[in-house]
């Protein structure tokens, strides 16, 4: 077995996020780390976010910091990871990449608490920058520059104390005296040799300072001080001129300011009325801002609500702290202040926000808290905050007032923009749908409110902007550009059998005549001539060629001699070629007097099915080539040179006659810079859609014209119609099959996507103010409008919210469109419970209601807060409401029926009793002949240590048909097809159990479950379930997956890998299960799938994937043998413990480290007949596939091109990437795609030297890379 891993969708857990000018002096980007990738994100004019790089570092990144040296007008970014060292990376905007500037190394690889990089803070005048460990180790690095003004760093400097815990650390801005830095640490010397627990009890956490002398190159610790047990994290304050400098310390219902020689200031932190006054508030992000006028800050709690925390001060002395509700958004990892006015959210669940300050909250009906009204109250009144063993003194302190508030609409922030991200995704399936011809992902994603299950389909969403109907059924649709310069096009031209349709595109489309387009016949082509905008155009028809003169200068009209019609033509602003009937090809070029002549007309072996001309390039006069199509399956390429006009310069045979071609120019550089200019030409691809559904791409010699290195792809199974577009600001092309495909350069890379649509009929480039690079499609005879507004993201996604986090999903036999998902949470109110309007978990979709005629400005404020408040449902902005501290483990579950063709709720069922659902499963009983819904529960559940008072198994039945379900929820009616007709479930009866039982199974007629660490085998009962057999060996854990095939049952267990059980059939009413074979290794199994009868697929909660297999001759002994192996099972030293397990043990054939934990794997082909693969799902949101090998040889080739990249391209964060794929057991059987698909980024001369040492060329390794992508999807 071998495997080539490729990542499908890219992550989307945000877990911290920083803000500066990197890659120009004035632009305001972020850069946020996404567990293993950072990218960089820039908001446009119109607070579009857009993603300009992502770089893959194949390593974790722990921490991340920007700094700027002095003189700079650009900022750095230092990194601590996984790798041991101290990374500095700037980015290149002329490669659009990160690019690493210095490496240090101070310690061991791998994520420990005793090595640095967990904490990264730098001096804001960028001069010493402190990496810290969770424990123990600190050392900070001095940055400088040289005299070419090169970034160095100095050695390091150690400020480490033993058997200390650091919870926060932040660098201090102490202007221009010597670097400082600030950590809450928490002595353990003490409570480690006490074993009694008083001195673990009684330990105090204290805020220490840490002093950089750059004249002595020591790094002091000045003072140490007691502070909250309840302090978390620290808010640097600015210094020098710009502030009193010190630092806020953020404690569990407090904010603190602290600094030498100064007193503290304490305020409160105000809490909403609703929440239980045993539950504490702490500060979970924060976000600073300054400005020539001051500074504040944004601090988000853990509850979502933000505040405005201000300082009045003098002379660096402090004299009140403020800290006033600000607004509510979802709860962020990450906050950035942007000077542009805008908020970005970065979240690690959920999707990131970006919002635009409207207002700074300076209105007086917020609740602000000072400490200058700081109250105490009665000593009676229950302590919180701060720890239990604080010194009397400080517990006083304790009691004070606390200021309430109740969370509102969005006031001072306006959502802007949204970037959608999977994270986590908690389980994925796959299934085709009965109405859909290609293959789906199911998945459930999100955590509590913002959860949603999400149906996935391959390709590039296309948004529809509008649409129109036509009179009638179109055969051609174009649009026309006055003059060269404009952006936007001025006319759309819709061709019918015998009449043409002009519309005009401005503030409203409409018809117009008066363009000297000939309206009573078909266009085939149709285009402005010329640069200017002087109402030059040409109109090709099946009769002949029409020439519009500008400036009102009449029409020339050539026409097809004899009763030769015009089968195929193309046109640009200054050139036209047309196909007749019999093979004859005319060329016409546009004269300087503007008149257009015949150039050159000459006869083809065949018939021309398809004819097309590029666009003029900037500073020529004329297109080089032309491409001609033929029923002889060949395409040629003609020169259009004068002189040597329609020569043959090119010939390419297909295996199928062609029914469309298009010649297409690649910019060979980053399509986000290309505007700075490039040495290297663009490239000229010839691309040609075959009638059996296959798109051809070969490389033609700008020079001679010559095709080269032919690429080819299936893209459906109607012949493809290709047709030129704008996308990423240059030239692409949209595919017309079975479904759309899109083909744009990505980065300097040529991609072919599918696009996510129904079948398109014709369609063109289009571009409005609105809409600047569009598709105008003809989709069932009506005009429609499409934009790609998310052109970097793989799948296209329609979801449907849930109520509380999804765990696991089940899909209905026999209807793939039903999937049964169940849902819980922990430490909130029930949704039955839920009262007021925070509670609601939908959105406003009504019409807002109609406008008065405004009286003054405050009225219309008024409005525009109106209008913000409908753009997040009201328990996404404030989150569920949670129970009282007393009762945190309380939970909330429900069972929920999707619909997935349309991602719609059927009905909700909810749990009561105070139990949390485990499993769920759609089961065929063979005794009550029919498929009933399975979900297993555990009743009072405790997490840590895991323990609950017995489980429960509950059969239902689907209910059809309208109306109410009896338990008065409100389900679907009046909806056609069976699926929506469910609008309930009916329970069948109960079972109780000891355990919990995680996991179900459906197996011939019956129904296998695991119960804590036992496998049992239930059968159907009229009252219950009957329990038939149980295996006969106990598991070390607890069982967490079962998989079936035929009498072997693969059970997994949460810490011990996996095992092969087998089911023995003893007679008619007799049976018996028992474990034949195990795994080497103690893997904390999060997900399983089966591959062969011999072979599953296990990741565990490391983020490693391992392929275990059992061997050919134990598999083939066990089958022999009619007992199945059972006598060896239970007799041999195996089992009686002395082995530690089976007497059999899987092999591992594949090993791999993904570098995140996968939560989920499925098997499908996501095109319609490409080959299987193995899809998984990550918490952070990413998708991957494990594609398999097609050959010995391409093996080979993927394995020494890796070997090859791992020395031409190391991982920017200076760890080995080998290693890292190693990080828990060696690599096995596993290709990285993801390092061999940078082959194509490297540069012309590692190119050259990797493809020196395997024999081949460039563009053959490209190939090879892309036909291995093509069959991931």
């Amino acid at each position: 077995m071998h495997l080539y891993n490729v990542t499908l969708q890219r992550p989307g857990a945000c877990q911290t996020a920083i803000n500066g000018n990197f890659s120009a002096p004035k632009v305001q980007e972020i850069i946020a780390s996404k567990g293993t990738a950072i990218e960089l994100l820039r908001p446009d004019q119109h607070g579009k976010l857009k993603s300009i790089a992502f770089r893959e570092c194949f390593g974790i990144i722990r921490s991340m910091a920007a700094f700027r040296l002095a003189g700079a007008n650009k900022d750095h970014v230092v990194i601590g990871s996984d790798s041991g060292r101290i990374v500095v990376l700037r980015f290149d905007a002329e490669k659009n990449q990160f690019e690493q500037v210095h490496k240090e190394t101070f310690g061991k690889s791998g994520v420990r608490r005793v090595v640095p990089g967990q904490f990264c803070c730098v001096d804001p005048k960028g001069r010493a920058v402190m990496l810290a460990a969770l424990e123990k180790q600190k050392v900070v690095y001095v940055l400088n520059r040289d005299s070419q003004a090169n970034l160095t760093i100095s050695s390091p400097l150690e400020a480490n104390k033993g058997k200390t815990i650091a919870f926060d650390v932040c660098a201090l801005d102490n202007g221009l005296e010597n670097p400082g830095f600030m950590a809450i640490e928490l002595f353990y010397g003490e409570a480690d040799v006490d074993d009694t627990g008083e001195a673990a009890a009684e330990a105090q956490k204290m805020l220490t300072y840490y002093e950089l002398d750059l004249g002595l190159n020591h790094v002091a610790r000045k003072w140490s001080e007691p502070v909250d047990n309840g302090a978390n994290k620290l808010i640097p304050v600015p210094g020098g001129s710009d502030g009193p400098g010190g630092v806020i310390v953020c404690c569990e219902n407090f904010l603190v300011y602290r600094a030498e020689k100064h007193e503290e200031i304490r305020c409160v932190i105000p809490r909403r009325t609703s929440l239980d006054a045993e539950r504490g508030v702490l500060i979970a992000s924060f976000a600073s801002h300054r400005s020539k006028n001051g500074f504040f800050f944004i601090a988000q709690s853990e509850y979502g609500d933000c505040y405005k925390v201000t300082l009045d001060w003098t002379n660096r002395k402090v004299s009140e702290l403020k800290m006033k509700y600000f607004d509510t958004v979802p709860v962020c990892s990450a906050l950035c202040v942007l000077k542009t006015g805008f908020l970005f959210c970065g979240s690690e669940f959920g999707a990131h926000a970006l919002f635009q300050f409207i207002a700074l909250g300076d209105d007086e009906e917020s609740a602000e808290s000072s400490s200058k009204t700081l109250k105490k109250i009665d000593n009676a009144t229950k302590k919180k905050g701060r720890g239990k063993n604080d010194d009397e003194d400080d517990e006083e302190e304790d009691n004070f007032q606390p200021v309430f508030f109740n969370p509102r609409k969005l006031k001072n922030l306006a959502l802007i923009d949204e970037i959608e991200s999977l994270s986590p995704t908690i389980a994925l399936a796959s299934n085709i749908s009965r109405k859909e011809e290609t293959p789906r992902l199911l998945a459930l994603c999100g955590q509590g409110p913002r959860s949603t299950f999400r149906v996935l389909r391959q390709g590039v969403p296309l948004s529809e902007m509008a649409r129109s109907p036509l009179p009638g059924n179109p055969n051609g649709v174009f649009t026309i550009r006055k003059s060269k310069s404009d952006t936007t096009d001025a006319y759309i031209v819709v061709s019918f059998t015998n009449a043409t349709l002009v519309l005009s595109i401005g503030d409203t489309v409409e018809e117009v005549t008066d363009t000297g387009i000939l309206a009573t016949s078909s266009t085939l082509a149709v285009s402005a001539l010329g640069d200017d905008d002087d109402g030059s155009l040409i109109q090709i028809h099946p009769s002949g060629v029409r020439h519009v003169r500008g400036n009102n200068k009449g029409v020339n009209e050539w026409r097809a001699p004899g009763r030769k019609k015009i089968t195929a033509c193309a046109c640009n602003r200054g050139q036209a070629i047309v196909a007749l009937t019999g093979g004859e090809l005319v060329y016409f070029e546009l004269d300087e007097a503007g008149q257009l002549l015949e150039i050159e007309k000459i006869e083809t072996s065949s018939e021309v099915v398809s004819v097309d001309i590029p666009p003029i390039p900037d500073g020529s006069l004329r297109a080089k080539f032309a491409a001609v199509a033929g029923y002889d399956s060949t395409v040629r390429v003609l020169s259009l040179n004068p002189g040597e006009a329609l020569r043959t310069v090119g010939v390419q045979a297909t295996p199928s006659p062609p029914e469309s071609v298009l010649l297409l120019e690649v910019n060979n550089k980053t399509t986000k810079n290309k505007k700075a200019g490039s040495s290297a030409p663009p490239s000229m691809f010839l691309n040609v859609g075959l009638s059996n559904g296959i798109l051809v791409r070969c490389e033609v010699d700008r020079v001679s014209g010559a095709l080269s290195d032919a690429r080819s792809r299936f893209v459906g199974q109607r012949p493809p119609k290709l047709n030129r577009i704008e996308m990423n600001e240059e030239s692409g092309f949209v595919a017309l099959s079975t479904r759309p495909w899109l083909g744009f350069n990505e980065n300097g890379r040529f991609s072919i996507v599918p696009a996510c649509h129904e079948t398109i009929d014709r369609a063109c480039g289009f571009a409005s103010e609105q809409v600047p690079e569009g598709i105008v499609a003809v989709v069932d005879g009506s005009l429609r409008i499409l934009a790609c507004e998310n052109l970097g993201e793989a799948f296209s996604q329609s979801s449907e919210k849930a109520r509380y986090t999804p765990r696991a999903m089940s899909t209905h036999p026999d209807d793939p469109d039903v999937v049964a998902i169940i849902e819980t949470d922990r430490g909130i109110i029930g949704f039955e419970d839920r009262t007021g309007e925070e509670t609601r978990n939908e959105y406003i979709v009504e019409a807002p209601p109609a406008k008065k005629p405004k009286k003054n400005e405050e009225e219309d404020e008024e409005e525009d807060e109106e209008d913000d408040a409908y753009q997040l449902a009201p328990i996404e902005q404030f989150g569920a409401p949670k129970s009282t501290a007393n009762d945190n483990n309380n939970w909330s579950s429900c069972v929920h029926i999707v619909d997935a063709a349309n991602a719609e709720t059927l009905c909700v069922q909810e749990i009561k009793n105070n139990e949390r659902l485990v499993s769920v499963a759609h089961a065929y009983f063979a005794k009550a002949d029919e498929v009933l819904l399975v979900v297993g529960s555990a009743k009072n559940f405790v997490l840590q240590p895991r323990d609950c008072d017995g489980g429960m198994i509950r059969c239902y039945r689907y209910k059809r048909g309208g109306g109410k379900s009896s338990n008065g929820e409100t389900t679907a009616n009046g909806k056609s097809g069976a699926n929506k007709a469910i609008t309930g479930l009916e329970l069948v009866h109960e079972t109780p159990c000891e355990g919990a039982p995680f996991a179900l199974r459906n197996f011939e007629g019956k129904l296998l479950v695991g119960v804590d660490d036992v496998l049992r085998l239930y059968d159907f009962g009229k009252k219950k379930l009957l329990r038939k057999a149980e295996c006969a060996q106990k598991f070390p854990s607890f069982i967490n997956d079962i998989r079936c095939s035929g009498d072997r049952f693969f059970v997994t267990d949460a810490c011990e890998s996996a095992f092969f059980v087998k089911y023995v059939r003893e007679d008619d009413q007799e049976c018996s299960m028992h474990i034949f074979a195990d795994d080497i290794a103690p893997r904390y199994v999060t997900s399983m799938l089966p591959l062969d009868r011999d072979t599953v697929a296990v990741s565990d909660k490391f983020g490693n994937f391992a392929a275990l297999r059992l061997p050919k001759d134990v598999s083939d002994e066990i089958e022999s043998d009619i007992s199945g192996g059972k006598h060896a099972a239970l007799t041999s030293s195996a089992a009686l413990g002395a082995l530690n397990g089976a007497n059999n043990k899987l092999q591992a054939c594949a090993q791999f480290h993904v570098g995140d934990v996968i939560c989920s794997l499925t098997k499908c082909a996501l095109q319609t007949g490409g080959s299987e693969v193995i899809v998984y799902a990550t918490l952070g949101g990413a998708l991957g596939a494990f594609v398999p090998f097609a050959s010995k040889d391409e093996a080979d080739f993927c394995t020494h091109l890796e070997m090859h990249l791992r020395i031409e391209a190391p991982p920017v964060l200076g760890n080995e990437h080998g290693a890292f794929r190693s990080s828990y057991f060696p690599v096995k059987a596993v290709v990285d795609g993801d390092l061999c698909e940078q082959f194509g980024r490297l540069g012309a001369d590692a190119q050259r030297r990797i493809s020196e040492e395997m024999d081949r060329t460039p563009s053959e390794i490209v190939k090879r890379l892309e036909q291995i992508r093509a069959r991931a999807g």
